[in-house]
């Protein structure tokens, strides 16, 4: 199909449109980072870096940060494990009850964030509580796995679908137990997309705030201290040097995910037969 002069500007323009739309407020935002009043007005007269200085040696800011780190690399850790654990069972596998898996797991990315707050609240208070398990950067670690294992399932059992498994019974064949083969001939195939939704998965945790609120207790991670500190108009700010610091972690992680998602494809990902043999015959 040919698109005449006007088509092509018309789409380039809604390209653009379509863009400013999700992107100028960000952009804004951004902006007022470096404002050096300390009230928000438009146009911004003066620019200072100073807020970033202040922002820094805060140590609300440092210690919500610090949880942040954590509860995001917690929460991409068990969704790397058990989300990879599942789509090999969804894939490679076949038993009643298989398809229920799958939606399960991808349920939870669906359901309204408060939903799941609420029922992670409930849960923690009623059922772990008893048990002496409170609220803290344990449950809020593991309120954020509950969303991020979706993105780590998703992007495994696409990479699986999309290989044959003419390989791991290949593998089979020639001896291998099922760690040898998942070793030397599967983890090879997964490990880029495993590697892109952790990425992805850490940038939804980094950022979340609606389910961590429900499970935070007294813990703060940045998105809780910026959504806390709005009502003190003397902080602003400070909660946009910390709002464009947040953006700009999250944006890393994705671009990052994006480029190993592009760049990897199933002829690079599949081990030549040889170094599988090998690396089998290697193993004691």
């Amino acid at each position: 199909m040919v698109e005449s002069t006007f088509a092509r500007i018309l789409l380039r323009l809604g390209a653009l449109v379509t863009l400013a739309f999700i992107y100028l407020p960000l952009f804004i935002i951004g902006l007022y980072a470096f404002n050096k009043n300390v009230t928000q007005a438009w146009p911004i007269e003066k620019y200072s870096t100073k807020w970033f200085s202040v922002a820094y040696h805060d140590e609300a800011v440092r210690e919500a940060l610090k949880n942040s780190l954590f509860a995001a690399l917690g929460a991409t850790a068990i969704s790397i494990v058990l989300g990879t654990l599942a789509s090999l069972a969804v894939a490679r596998y076949r038993f009643f009850g298989r398809e229920v898996i799958t939606f399960a797991v991808i349920l939870p990315i669906a359901l309204p964030g408060i939903v799941t707050g609420l029922a992670l609240q409930a849960t923690i208070i009623d059922v772990l509580g008893p048990l002496g398990i409170t609220f803290g950067l344990t449950t809020i670690i593991v309120g954020h796995a509950t969303f991020c294992i979706v993105v780590i399932y998703n992007n495994v059992i696409a990479r699986l679908r999309r290989t044959a498994g003419s390989l791991d019974e290949a593998s089979a064949d020639l001896g291998a137990d099922n760690w040898q083969t998942f070793r030397h001939v599967m983890l090879p195939q997964l490990r880029t997309a495993m590697l892109a939704g952790g990425l992805l998965a850490f940038a939804l945790s980094f950022d979340e705030v609606i389910v961590t609120i429900f499970t935070a207790g007294a813990q703060q991670t940045l998105p809780i201290w910026i959504f806390a500190t709005l009502a003190r108009p003397d902080d602003q700010p400070i909660v946009n040097v910390v709002a464009l610091f947040v953006l700009l972690v999250s944006i890393v992680p994705i671009y990052l995910a994006t480029q190993l998602a592009g760049s990897s494809g199933i002829t690079a990902e599949r081990p030549k037969q040889s170094s599988v043999i090998a690396s089998i015959d290697a193993e004691p």
